[in-house]
């Protein structure tokens, strides 16, 4: 089933080497910079003038948070392995210090194409929207006296600034606060520097101005009382340090931040509880070692080389801008109350099977149930832990969290299972990075509700998504599972596509439930009935895939129809690459679609030449993981939790579930994945060079926006049993 464009793929652009292995630095992208490609693909979107305009404003949130993220983890820790040594080279054989270099000459040009995609496309159409973000010097007296009410009331009380001098070390600067550096004229000391943190998270970034206090008459000028007025509060504060400062001369403040290290390392083995390791360990989070310096451009260079020796970052990750700081923060104008300039809302579909049955359980005995988030509601999931939960012949409940969210109905139920007198078990992972407070608090609410509750394993993360329920029927047990791509969040499930399966095949749910004795108990269980599962040294998810690419390379030799379509987050794995290599090699059509990190590099003539790799960055964030092999017409699907990452097959529990049901495998391929690899719209595809370039529609061919595709068709999918 290759897409129809396939044939307009770029002609390979390298020369083959015949006498090169297939683990040859040259054939492999860098990891990191692939991240960087990705991130770039995301400020595309932040360009791109065919989305509303506060959803620009939101992708271009989304890069810098993005930003921020991949300085405090993947550049720390590539700062740690120049000093340490790295465990093992990436498949590219870059070193550390390499990476850096390439790293800093990448992000340059693109730090500049977000300034100005902020500076001078988004704030001037936000401006012409009628949302403005005023410099407080801008104001007239009125305005200001509006401000400065509000200063005085919520902001004034909460400031603290700190002096630096022989009497003063110099204050301690918690990752990714904003910050004003206040020189100060002192009458006795003469230039003085004091740190005044910005109080974010107490307050909101931007900070609304009365509309009344605007004058109307020159709505050109200065939009009227009905439209939306913000100064970001940093310059607020700035503009107010006179009441901080009283009886010396403030003669200017500059923003800066700092990145810490937040890549932090539990010594597991040692830890004699680890929920109280995670706790203790989140904190390190805030005072790690310094790895980014940000200020603005106008700070003068002896407080910039002050700040720099303080912090210990050098040079090379001192970065300066002319606009503001932690940009991650402009997602608060989407809380701007304008549907106009939004995308259109939509009503996710329900499986019609559902809608008839009251009971979900008799449903899922009549077949199995497909859903597609977040063109499928949600609330199947929520209503399928929730009717367990007060079923009475319902026994059981097992089940696997790692992303939770706030205000979890899927806890709550649980919870409401253990007072109605099931028997509960749920692995709650501590360890899902940035989420550990959050599941710390969950996990405590759990136990307190009497449920069993498992904090994940020594030295893996749990990643698989599933959760079973027992039930009593006829005098007999029966097993429902739920399996998916997705964390069960009802938030990430709006706007993540994930892919879930409601089933009570047998043989899966003897599999899952030897996987949650593997995960609660001492069984190092290695081999399933029908799953394939990564488990650290007991896993077989490489070998299983690797196993199913060779199988498609035999057909290719003896049939020439060889085909693979893997749909993923990121392809890193050098085994696995390097089976795609193979099965190109050997004539295999293999179209892959890889939203974020490709390691891959397709196009080199004799090696990849029939590998084609796609990215899709749009709307909604593409979480799905699709891995289907034609073999011969006896066509394979396989849904699950894990990319073809090392961490993922290595380091991690996770699982990939067959799709038995022929008519639901068959939408999967038709109706699904047929469509996002055929898409012209928002498709990127991959160069040989590690660049991409959009997929167009071929002459006289409209785009097919793909989630637009699946928006106009949502519930197409579904099957039907007599």
């Amino acid at each position: 089933m290759p897409p129809d464009n396939t044939d307009n793929a770029p002609a390979s652009t390298q020369k083959p080497h015949p006498d090169l292995p297939l683990d040859a630095p040259r054939y492999y992208i860098n990891r990191e910079l692939s991240w960087i490609q990705f991130n770039r693909r995301v400020l595309e979107e932040a360009q791109d003038h065919r989305h509303p305009l506060l959803e620009r404003v939101k992708f271009l949130s989304i890069f810098w948070s993005n930003l921020d993220e991949f300085m405090m983890i993947r550049v720390s820790g590539l700062r740690r392995q120049r000093t340490r040594g790295a465990l093992e080279a990436p498949p590219d054989r870059m070193t550390p210090t390499e990476q850096l270099t390439a790293i800093r000459q990448d992000l340059t040009p693109l730090l500049e194409d977000a300034a100005r995609c902020w500076s001078e496309d988004l704030l001037p159409e936000l401006i012409r929207a009628g949302i403005c973000i005023h410099r407080h010097r801008d104001l007239d007296p009125d305005q200001k006296r509006a401000l400065e009410d509000y200063f005085e009331r919520k902001v004034f009380p909460v400031l603290t600034p700190l002096a630096f001098d022989v009497g003063h070390p110099f204050p301690f600067v918690s990752s990714l606060s904003l910050n004003l550096a206040v020189i100060i004229n002192d009458p006795e000391r003469g230039t003085v520097f004091s740190r005044l943190k910005v109080p974010l998270g107490v307050l909101q970034r931007l900070v609304r101005v009365p509309g009344d206090v605007f004058d109307a008459k020159d709505p050109e000028d200065l939009p009227g009382a009905n439209l939306d007025h913000f100064v970001f509060l940093e310059d607020l504060v700035a503009s107010n340090l006179n009441r901080l400062y009283p009886g010396v001369e403030v003669v200017a403040a500059y923003p800066f931040r700092v990145t810490r290290d937040a890549d932090f390392e539990i010594e597991e083995d040692e830890a004699s509880d680890l929920l109280t390791a995670i706790e203790e360990s989140v904190e390190l989070r805030r005072i790690g070692s310094p790895v980014r310096l940000e200020a603005d451009c106008s700070m003068p260079a002896w407080v910039r080389e002050m700040l720099t020796a303080k912090f210990g970052v050098p040079q090379s990750l001192v970065f300066t801008s002319d606009g503001p700081l932690g940009m991650a923060d402009i997602m608060e104008l989407t809380a701007v109350d304008r549907p106009d300039l939004k995308d259109q809302p939509f009503l996710p579909s329900y499986p019609p099977i559902l809608s008839r049955e009251e009971d979900i359980f008799a449903a899922i005995k009549k077949q199995d149930i497909l859903l597609y988030h977040p063109y499928d509601s949600f609330t199947p999931v929520i209503n399928f832990i929730k009717q367990a939960a007060n079923d009475p012949d319902v026994l059981a409940i097992k089940q696997t969290l790692y992303r939770v969210g706030l205000n979890s109905p899927i806890v709550e139920a649980l919870m409401d299972a253990r007072m109605n007198g099931k028997q509960v078990a749920v692995l709650v992972e501590l360890k899902a990075r940035f989420d550990e407070e959050n599941n710390i608090v969950w996990a405590r609410a759990l136990e307190r509700a009497g449920v069993h509750v498992v904090y994940g394993l020594v030295g893996l993360k749990v990643h698989a998504k599933m959760c079973m329920v027992v039930r009593r029927e006829a005098g007999a047990l029966v097993t429902y599972t739920h399996m998916g791509t997705g964390n069960y969040n009802a938030g990430t499930a709006r706007v993540y596509t994930d892919l879930g399966l409601f089933t009570c095949n047998p043989e899966i749910g003897a599999d899952v439930t030897d996987l949650f004795n593997a995960l609660t108990g001492y069984s190092r269980k290695s081999r399933y009935r029908r799953l394939i599962v990564s488990h650290g040294s007991m896993g077989t998810m490489r070998e299983g895939i690797v196993a199913r690419i060779e199988r498609e390379i035999r057909r290719q030799q003896e049939f020439g129809d060889g085909y693979i379509a893997l749909k993923m987050n990121a392809l890193v794995d050098r085994d696995c690459i390097m089976a795609l290599y193979r099965a190109s090699e050997a004539g295999v059509t293999v179209d892959l679609q890889v939203r974020g990190i490709c390691c891959l590099r397709p196009g080199i003539s004799g090696v990849s030449d029939t590998i084609t790799v796609t990215s899709l960055v749009g709307r909604f964030l593409e979480h799905s993981r699709i891995y289907y092999f034609r073999n011969g017409g006896d066509e394979e699907v396989l849904l699950g939790s894990a990319d073809l990452m090392p961490r993922n097959l290595d380091r991690r529990v996770e699982t990939l579930f067959p799709v038995i049901d022929p008519e639901i495998r068959e939408a999967i391929i038709n109706d699904i994945l047929r469509v996002h690899l055929r898409d012209t719209a928002i498709a990127r595809r991959l160069n040989c060079d590690g660049t991409y370039e959009r997929v167009r529609p071929a002459p006289g061919e409209e785009p097919l926006n793909s989630q637009d595709w699946m928006l106009a068709h949502r519930g197409i999918w579904h099957t039907e049993r007599e």
